[in-house]
């Protein structure tokens, strides 16, 4: 929606497919977003508020793409469950150019929790904070205790 007089909404991303999780650019010139429309969820970049074309950052899958800090490199969460990064620089001519992506280690996420995000990213770019599957195959179980008289 346009922060100016006219505040009418308008579709940023309107196609038949699942298009979710949209990360702005820390200078807010890009959008990140997941879609499915290759049939599976892949990571795209497209300029906001537009006109641009989008361009697909991931192959083989993507999911929950995240930003660095100073906006010159993507996370996200590859086809074969390893969290990849992709450096994102701006050209002489002004276009976005994509490094080659790296897989930086495999993750345990908890497919439970697939359409939440999973991680966050460490201002400096070199930490993750996740939610990570304990491999148990159980649940931890809770106790609850009702009309408890402790003692004073």
């Amino acid at each position: 929606m346009p922060l100016g007089a006219d505040r009418t909404p308008r579709s940023f991303v309107q196609t038949s497919s699942f298009e979710r999780d949209g990360q702005f650019s820390p200078d807010g010139k890009w959008v990140a977003y997941q879609s499915n429309d290759a049939g599976h969820f892949e990571i795209y970049l497209q300029p906001f508020p537009g006109p641009g074309d989008r361009i697909q950052v991931s192959a083989g899958g993507g999911q929950h793409v995240r930003w660095a800090r100073n906006g010159s490199e993507l996370f996200f969460i590859a086809g074969d469950q390893r969290l990849t990064s992709i450096r994102v620089t701006v050209g002489a001519n002004g276009k976005l150019v994509l490094g080659t992506p790296v897989p930086l280690f495999r993750t345990e996420l908890d497919s439970s929790f697939l359409t939440r995000q999973q991680y966050v990213v460490s201002p400096d770019g070199q930490r993750f904070l996740m939610n990570a599957a304990t491999g148990a195959i159980d649940p931890p179980s809770i106790t609850l205790m009702l009309n408890w008289k402790g003692t004073p």
